[in-house]
């Protein structure tokens, strides 16, 4: 999914109010950005950190800037924008470029299931059972080369597992599909001592049949992009 505008570089003053960063362009002009993540984004809000932000114009929306990507400046990035991994997931299941749900054509968004839920997307295809995606975006890292999800507690979450966890018993596909918005990461894994509840309910809907897939991407100023699995787990040492 390649960003709509030139994204420009930033220094990040301060994150605040969950959904606004003060930031500082490298002509010195300080902005406001909007922050799409509700998450606590530990390791990723510093004061001084390079970032990304995509400018717009559109006259609807209140800020000029929307903060995209913070740059590690090492070479890899992460993407901090949790509306991004829907836009990407879909258009890698409409190209069927996900290993394991490539055979499905159908693809639907937001479609209601459960009690009062809705799942990210619904594959069907004849001959195949229908398969229930939901798309969950992972940023923390806390370790090298190891993602964490989550990065704060998440009742929503949770409630999420328990949902797939019946669609599974009830005999169709449930997947849970982490998009890794890191390219510094090979493995994932639970956060248990930020919300053992949801590391429990990862647990539980595992054994009743729930798929988990980890996905990573190519991520540059440009485009964030699916690309190949990561594995599930803790590297061995």
């Amino acid at each position: 999914m390649r960003f709509q505008t030139q994204l420009v570089p930033a220094r990040l003053i301060r994150r605040y109010k969950r959904f606004l960063a003060d930031c500082r362009l490298e002509d010195g002009t300080e902005v406001v950005a909007h922050c799409a993540n509700p998450g606590s984004m530990m390791g990723l809000a510093d004061e001084g950190m390079k970032i990304w932000l995509e400018p717009n114009d559109d006259p609807k929306k209140k800020l000029n800037y929307g903060w995209r990507l913070v740059d590690h400046e090492n070479g890899h990035f992460t993407g901090v924008d949790t509306s991004l991994p829907n836009k990407a997931v879909r258009a890698a299941l409409e190209a069927r470029e996900i290993a394991g749900l490539e055979g499905y054509t159908t693809v639907r968004p937001e479609v209601k299931y459960g009690t009062n839920s809705r799942i990210d997307f619904l594959l069907t295809e004849n001959g195949l059972p229908d398969a229930y995606v939901e798309v969950k975006s992972v940023t923390l890292s806390r370790e090298t080369g190891l993602a964490e999800f989550p990065d704060s507690v998440t009742a929503r979450g949770a409630k999420h597992l328990g949902e797939l966890a019946k669609v599974a018993r009830a005999g169709h596909r449930a997947v849970l599909l982490y998009l890794v918005q890191r390219t510094d990461c090979t493995h994932v894994t639970m956060a248990a001592d930020i919300d053992p509840t949801y590391a429990a309910a990862h647990a539980a809907a595992t054994e009743a049949g729930v798929e988990t897939l980890c996905i990573a991407t190519h991520i540059t100023p440009q485009a964030v992009t699916i690309a190949g699995p990561l594995v599930l787990g803790r590297p061995t040492r």
